[in-house]
């Protein structure tokens, strides 16, 4: 895992950045929201390798981690940056003590679907009407 030595406020505001680099509108999070997160208990963070924008932030709570967002910039994408993330990602919650990684990915998004389907996952279940514009997400998970 690589997180970052900035203050929790700096590191909140480049989540943040990142997370509208990677997001529709309606589906971005603000610094304010990625701070919220940093405070819980359980959270951590998966920051790409230098200075690539890119992260995993992801909750292990007993033996489940559930990834709370997972951006990669667009500039960035189509490089294996977001499966390596997710590898890094999967150890980390094991080495936790997390057997089950869940997620939530909303249904129209076909690369996501597609990364977390050839990384093992499967879909558990639907969450109708998730997301702010009404988009319904997958559930999936994956024995780690």
């Amino acid at each position: 895992m690589t997180v970052s030595p900035r203050p929790a406020s700096v590191r909140a505001t480049l989540l943040a950045h990142i997370h509208a680099r990677a997001f529709p509108p309606t589906h971005r999070w603000d610094a304010q929201a990625m701070q919220a997160l940093l405070d819980m208990p359980g959270v951590s963070v998966v920051m790409a390798e230098g200075d690539t924008p890119a992260f995993i932030m992801v909750r292990t709570v007993f033996d489940e981690a559930e990834i709370l967002t997972f951006a990669v910039d667009p500039a960035w994408q189509r490089r294996g940056i977001g499966r390596d993330l997710l590898a890094r990602c999967m150890r980390q919650a094991g080495q936790a003590g997390a057997r089950t990684l869940f997620l939530e990915v909303a249904r129209d998004n076909a690369p996501a679907m597609a990364l977390y389907r050839t990384s093992g996952f499967v879909q558990a279940g639907v969450r109708r009407n998730y997301y702010p514009d009404g988009m319904d997400a997958c559930v999936m998970q994956r024995e780690i």
